[in-house]
């Protein structure tokens, strides 16, 4: 076990990729085995020390930065286990990372299909926000593809949980662990948004225990370890950047994409990523890509091959395009690996350089991950930007489009904008919700996040919910100020 006291040295783990801040910790500890660990987590329950999970540290929303008590890090758990390419299942270690799984898979010709944009981030800290990304589009967030997890609970018993091992029974669960314990507890009925969702713990009927823990922010366990379904790598790709002098027509591109097998004269279309850029984001980019200067709106299409007939996917995809005014002389073509991978460098570096222009004003990240249903996204993008206009904050607008779900990031020039901008990001949640949206598609709730997420469900649900943490965690040890008020720990 390996223990950090000195602030200097501690100082990587007080933050995370959103520069958020907290009150700091007492100490880092860094267990190199699941015994270790295991023993440190029943310690710390055993004495009330309040424990945050580190991860990577590229979260966006202060997941993993602690306000008092110990950080554990996980980055000794850092080891690829096993694949079974028969079963198309990898198990690996939390802190393994997503480039270092793509890049293992890539000799068996397998992938991974959850695909967060920062490529850096942790298996493990994909799991506990149940990140999303550009192929959430066809492939739906990490929760789809977890086969099992190892959790350390809040009292160091070691929990191994496979799908479809304890379901609930219409919303209560009621089981037995390997050590003897039971639990015993009802879920809140309540209907989640119909978008992609990231906010607060999952909750359906008759739901999978494990779908509980994923996306629950290390408030209920600690996880250590994972079982991840595979596909096979397609035999082509197709990939390209389309662009538009309207928003209307880039988002008819968008609707016709998404339909497109029900329609007959673009049966072949089926994308797997459809990202949006508008004319800001382009500006902001071209200081990095100097193709895209001058271009107004702008989107992603990515079509995976297998077996099909890459010209004639290339014939109707050309048709949509020109059927909706798109820019057919100067697409920005993928025509081999290289250039494959120059769009994807394209996609993920507007989200680096908006964390880089935060960084280097000392601002705090003022960032929608917001989803609402489809009949409302233009309409809501619409709202974003003339609230920015009128209030003269620069603004850039991009995300997963196919989603609905808008990355809408602020600029603010100075700490005085940038309290206007957080006013403003309420706003925008709000609205958000009123439409039947979430306030996180992708991020989590996280610490920056809790007071917006209390926007989209009465207080009684919201405590309803920490019931359930309090059933795993009755000590309130792990990550506190995830997810919850803070009043909420507070009352006795």
């Amino acid at each position: 076990m390996i223990v950090k006291t000195d602030k200097e040295t501690i100082q990587n783990y007080l933050t995370d990729a959103s520069n958020y801040k907290n009150n700091g910790c007492d100490a880092v500890y860094i267990p190199e085995n699941v015994e270790e660990l295991s023993d440190l987590i029943k310690k710390a329950n055993q004495e009330k020390i309040q424990v945050t999970i580190s991860g990577a540290g590229t979260g966006l929303v202060g997941g993993r930065v602690p306000s008092g008590g110990i950080v554990v890090s996980l980055e000794k758990f850092n080891q690829i286990i096993s694949l079974n390419e028969n079963e198309k299942m990898l198990s690996v270690q939390a802190f393994v990372t997503l480039n270092e799984v793509q890049d293992y898979l890539k000799d068996y010709k397998l992938f991974y299909p959850p695909d967060p944009t920062e490529k850096n981030c942790s298996i493990g800290g994909t799991i506990a926000t149940n990140a999303s990304g550009a192929r959430s589009l066809k492939y739906g967030s990490t929760r789809k593809w977890i086969k099992s997890l190892l959790i350390v609970l809040p009292d160091g018993e070691l929990l191994r949980l496979k799908r479809n091992e304890i379901k609930a029974q219409s919303y209560q669960f009621n089981f037995t662990i390997p050590s003897g314990k039971s639990y015993n507890f009802k879920l809140p009925e309540i209907s989640a948004p119909k978008v992609k969702n990231a906010a607060g713990y999952f909750i359906e009927k008759d739901m999978d225990l494990i779908d509980l823990f994923i996306g629950s922010e290390g408030t209920l366990g600690v996880i250590v370890e994972a079982e991840l379904k595979l596909l096979d790598q397609p035999d082509d790709l197709i990939s390209l950047v389309v662009f538009f002098e309207s928003f209307d027509d880039a988002y008819e591109f968008v609707n016709q994409s998404r339909k497109s097998p029900k329609d007959e004269k673009f049966s072949l279309l089926n994308p797997r990523a459809l990202e949006f850029f508008d004319d800001r984001s382009l500006k902001f980019l071209s200081q990095k890509f100097p193709n895209v200067k001058g271009k107004k709106f702008a989107i992603w299409y990515e079509q995976e091959i297998y077996n099909e007939n890459k010209d004639e996917i290339i014939d109707q995809l050309s048709n949509l395009i020109l059927e909706c005014n798109g820019d057919l002389e100067n697409i920005w073509f993928a025509f081999n690996e290289k250039e494959i991978n120059d769009i994807k460098e394209f996609r993920h570096a507007i989200s680096a350089l908006v964390n880089e222009y935060i960084s280097r004003n000392d601002l705090k990240k003022v960032g929608t991950d917001i989803a609402v249903p489809s009949i409302y996204f233009k309409e809501f993008y619409s709202f974003c930007c003339e609230k920015c206009q009128s209030n003269l904050i620069d603004y850039v607008g991009y995300g997963h489009i196919g989603n609905d779900h808008l990355h809408f990031n602020m600029l603010p020039g100075d700490k005085t904008q940038n309290e206007l901008a957080l006013s403003l990001y309420f706003e925008f949640c709000k609205k958000a919700v009123e439409y039947g949206g979430t306030i996180s598609a992708e991020h989590g709730v996280g610490k920056l996040k809790r007071k917006y997420f209390e926007l989209m469900y009465p207080e009684k649900v919201l405590r309803e919910m920490f019931e359930i943490k309090k059933k795993f965690d009755p000590n309130l040890i792990l990550n506190r100020g995830n997810i919850f008020p803070e009043r909420f720990y507070d009352e006795k």
